[in-house]
């Protein structure tokens, strides 16, 4: 089957650049392997993003309805997962475990997946203890101590989440300075507000191991005076993304994210990438759909000549 245009990833900035590519007349196909929304549907409240008359918006609902917009202007769902790219007579050949499509230009919204921290047995206590999502988890660990590892972003939102459950939240941080933006830093204190003694940061410190039968019972924190035991029953490592380029084949800078020049085009003729995938990427919701409406427009320009 041949599109114009296939974008690889179903998270926000690949919704929205199969929605717009799709609005602008271009025959549009979206490859996805798992679940559509990406990271973004773990998080119950965005912040910094606009929200309707009902109230905050959670990150499922802003996927929803932009999958709902992206069926509606007509992109069509093809499945599978992406394993490769090629040049092609007609342009280029996508090959999924499901088949291989051709298309006149791919847009690669494969997103990053989160960085492990890397120490032994982290694999051990995923779902068991080990966790993504304070969203989803949070009732579970209801009067417990819990452990964020990360000091950007996302550990300061899971933090200020798990601060309507846990009994003591545990930040470990390797730096001196919390590195999130000021919005979501305000939110963080706003959570821990009037309750001080809920929170326990860690500066200059890492998380050394872990340890447990049946799931988490302690981990060891690395700081400037030494080691310490924490008994606690979840961790939450916020510790960076790593982009998922790896079947691309494209050009990437150092930490795997493509690269692209300032229409987001990629190395391959015909190649384009947005989000988190791609080098320079600001991190936002906002920056995801700015990527979106870019890739778009570079796309029908290219299909234009």
């Amino acid at each position: 089957m041949s599109f114009e245009v296939i974008v690889v990833g179903e998270g926000i900035a690949g919704l929205a650049t199969a929605r717009d590519c799709a609005r602008a007349g271009l025959r549009t196909g979206t490859v996805e392997q798992m679940m559509f929304g990406g990271l973004v549907t773990s998080i119950n409240e965005l912040i910094d993003w606009p929200a309707g008359e009902g109230g905050p918006c959670s990150g499922s609902d802003l996927a929803a309805s932009w999958i709902t917009e992206a069926a509606d202007a007509g992109v069509e769902s093809l499945g599978g997962c992406a394993t490769g790219l090629d040049a092609s007579a007609g342009g280029l050949l996508l090959r999924t475990d499901a088949g291989t499509h051709e298309a006149r230009c791919v847009v690669i919204a494969t997103g990053a997946s989160r960085r492990p921290l890397g120490i032994p047995g982290e694999a051990d206590y995923v779902d068991r203890g080990l966790s993504h999502c304070a969203d989803c988890d949070g009732p579970l660990v209801k009067g417990a101590d819990v452990v964020v590892v990360g000091g950007g972003d996302s550990a300061l939102q899971e933090a200020a989440v798990l601060a309507h459950y846990a009994r003591t939240v545990h930040v470990v941080h390797r730096g001196t300075t919390f590195r999130a933006r000021p919005s979501v830093h305000a939110a963080f204190e706003q959570a821990f507000a009037g309750r001080g003694e809920a929170l326990r940061i860690h500066w200059q410190s890492t998380l050394a191991s872990i340890e447990g039968t049946d799931g988490i019972d302690a981990v060891t924190v690395a700081g400037p005076s030494g080691t310490s035991r924490l008994p606690v029953r979840a961790v939450y490592p916020c510790v960076g993304l790593v982009p998922n380029s790896g079947w691309t084949g494209l050009a990437t800078a150092a930490d795997g994210a493509i690269e692209t020049d300032a229409r987001l085009a990629a190395s391959l003729p015909g190649t384009y990438a947005v989000g988190a995938v791609r080098a320079g990427y600001g991190g936002r919701l906002v920056d995801a759909v700015a990527d979106a409406v870019l890739a778009a427009r570079s796309v029908k320009e290219s299909l234009q000549c």
